[in-house]
């Protein structure tokens, strides 16, 4: 089951990810809240829209916009709207 580990945290888990160019997606529902926090940060895909973030923290520890997810989809990317990604260290192990 593929799981997204921080700090020694895992921060989600789930059989339900989608793959979008190489990363792994996240359902809200696997998303283990306690160690996320809104960000203030957004960007925009051309393909699946405005991303907004989150800065996550572990035992003191915190990664600046660590994750990123797609509150509004456009058409083309309807399967991971809601979902979340990770980068910036965090490990998907699969």
């Amino acid at each position: 089951m593929p799981k997204a580990v921080w700090n020694g945290a895992v921060l989600a888990e789930s059989n339900q990810c989608e793959v979008v160019e190489g990363n792994y997606y996240f359902p809200p529902d696997a998303i283990k809240m306690q160690y996320f926090k809104p960000s203030d940060t957004h960007t925009t895909c051309p393909w699946k829209g405005v991303a907004s973030y989150y800065t996550i923290e572990v035992d003191g520890q915190v990664n600046q916009d660590a994750a990123w997810y797609y509150p509004q989809t456009k058409d083309a990317a309807k399967n991971i709207e809601g979902y979340v990604a990770f980068w910036r260290g965090v490990k998907v192990e699969a």
